[in-house]
């Protein structure tokens, strides 16, 4: 069952329940009603359809006023006598009237009944002001004043020929018998019919047009939600583009809209980070093996002329050894590289200590300065600037970026290093007088394996692992660097001065 079915029929069903029971209690309510005022008819007839029994039956006195010609009597008028007193007397026994009795019109198909005291019918009479004459009800043998002790006013129901009564037995004074009154409820029963009649048509009408209004309003406030769906299976077939209107967002629809499309947009980022994850492991596999396999291929050619011959040349052999032993020590620091880059990636805690930035600025500037004699390496800054930080660490960021500066300077350029503190930061900024960094590249520098030189010859440079080493281990010291124009090539590096704790890098391997 549809969730748009479900809402129509529980707000379809709420109404109903609700109509019910409108219904039911004004149908009860408007029932007691006329039985009360059928309850009240029988009391004001009381006094005249009593005179009429008694003036039928001749235990009272013969009156003028009984009633018309045109009613059907189960006994005939006696004609004479004076009009009657305010009671109806035999025998010391009388009928009072009420205020308003002189004044009641006995309803159509009344039926009247005078008992003795015991139980003898002394007269009956039908009101039928000239109509037919029905059956009459049947009464209980046992009455108020006739058959019983009781001498209260007794209401009950009876029937005869289809057709109910409400009767009121009203007993006369001093065991004096009892008067029986029953008024036909054909009226009564056919305004309730009537009535609900008009509550069942009434009910119907009101559901119907309900339920139209509510399938329309639940169709017209559920159609965000068919888009939704149907966004959600293109979504599903692969078109991570697609996005719902955002329709009333207020409404709960529309919050419901407005997050999905955020959940779209962080998965569709999540989907295009990966690719580029992807992108960038391939491309990294891709460097790996053909940096791994130039050694590789040398170290085995070298191998193959040993099996050529090559071992009875001592002079050939010597060679042949030295290159060996140089590919594998490269392809050794490859490796260490590899694992190094492998280890930043996975967050080791580092070894964090104090360090005098200036001092191994200074360390390090000394050994380039020894080990290419020919280039001109200055160092800048007043000392000490302490850090916390892994020494080691730190010390491999000042080395590749000096080796990257004299690497891609030509003989005779002067590399300047320089150390200050500025704003809770110590910056390191290493500046050559090479050919500098093409813009396109600056970005790009610091991935592993790339290399600007689309040529990849070894006389232009290293394995490319150098700058990616320098930016994983300055990441893992919550730093910065970057190229910043301007002649030459210009290498920024900013660390925090103190840290408590240096909480990132470096898992075992």
């Amino acid at each position: 069952m549809t969730l748009r079915l479900r809402l129509l029929l529980l707000g379809v069903g709420i109404v109903a329940a609700g109509l019910l029971v409108s219904d039911v209690v004004t149908y009860n309510a408007l029932q007691s009603f006329l039985t009360a005022r059928v309850d009240q008819q029988l009391e004001a007839a009381a006094f005249p359809v009593g005179r009429a029994l008694f003036s039928t039956s001749g235990l009272g006195p013969r009156v003028q006023s009984a009633p018309p010609q045109t009613s059907g009597f189960g006994h005939r008028n006696r004609s004479g006598g004076s009009p009657p007193d305010t009671r109806f007397r035999n025998g010391g026994r009388f009928l009072s009237q009420s205020r308003t009795s002189a004044r009641v019109l006995v309803p159509p198909g009344t039926y009247a009944i005078l008992r003795s005291p015991t139980g003898r019918v002394e007269a009956h009479l039908f009101f039928t002001y000239g109509g037919r004459v029905p059956t009459a009800p049947t009464m209980p043998m046992e009455l108020p004043g006739s058959g019983r002790a009781e001498s209260s006013d007794l209401y009950f129901t009876t029937a005869a020929g289809g057709v109910s009564y409400q009767a009121l037995a009203k007993p006369l004074a001093a065991n004096g018998g009892v008067v029986v009154i029953a008024v036909p409820l054909t009226d009564l029963y056919g305004t309730l019919q009537h009535l609900l009649l008009i509550e069942v048509i009434v009910s119907a009408i009101l559901l119907i047009g309900l339920g139209i209004v509510t399938w329309a309003m639940v169709r017209r406030d559920l159609r965000p939600l068919e888009e939704i769906a149907a966004t959600a299976g293109i979504i599903a077939a692969g078109d991570l583009s697609q996005r719902v209107s955002h329709r009333a967002e207020g409404s709960e629809v529309g919050q419901l809209g407005v997050a999905f499309n955020t959940m779209i947009d962080e998965i569709e980022a999540a989907f295009a980070e990966r690719a580029r994850s992807e992108e960038r492991l391939r491309r990294f596999v891709a460097d790996a093996s053909h940096e791994l396999r130039t050694p590789l291929t040398s170290i085995l050619g070298y191998a193959e002329l040993f099996d050529l011959g090559i071992r009875h040349r001592p002079a050939d052999l010597a060679a042949s050894m030295r290159h060996i032993k140089a590919e594998a020590t490269r392809m050794g620091t490859l490796v260490e590289d590899l694992f190094l880059l492998a280890q930043l990636d996975h967050e080791r805690p580092l070894h964090v200590e104090s360090v005098d930035l200036v001092q191994m600025v200074e360390r390090s500037a000394d050994s380039i300065r020894v080990s290419t004699p020919d280039r001109s390496v200055r160092v800048g800054g007043a000392g000490p600037l302490h850090i916390d930080g892994d020494g080691d660490r730190l010390r491999q960021v000042v080395d590749n970026l000096l080796v990257n500066a004299v690497r891609h300077t030509p003989v005779g350029a002067t590399v300047e290093v320089t150390t200050a503190e500025i704003g809770g930061w110590a910056v390191l900024a290493v500046h050559d007088d090479g050919p500098g960094i093409d813009p396109a590249d600056s970005d790009r520098i610091f991935e592993p394996f790339y290399r600007s030189d689309p040529s990849r010859a070894r006389s232009s440079g290293g394995a490319g692992l150098g700058l990616a080493i320098v930016r994983a281990i300055v990441e893992a010291h919550h730093g910065t660097v970057a190229v910043e124009p301007g002649p030459g090539a210009n290498f920024v590096v900013r660390l925090p001065i103190r840290q408590a704790a240096v909480e990132s890098t470096l898992t075992s391997g």
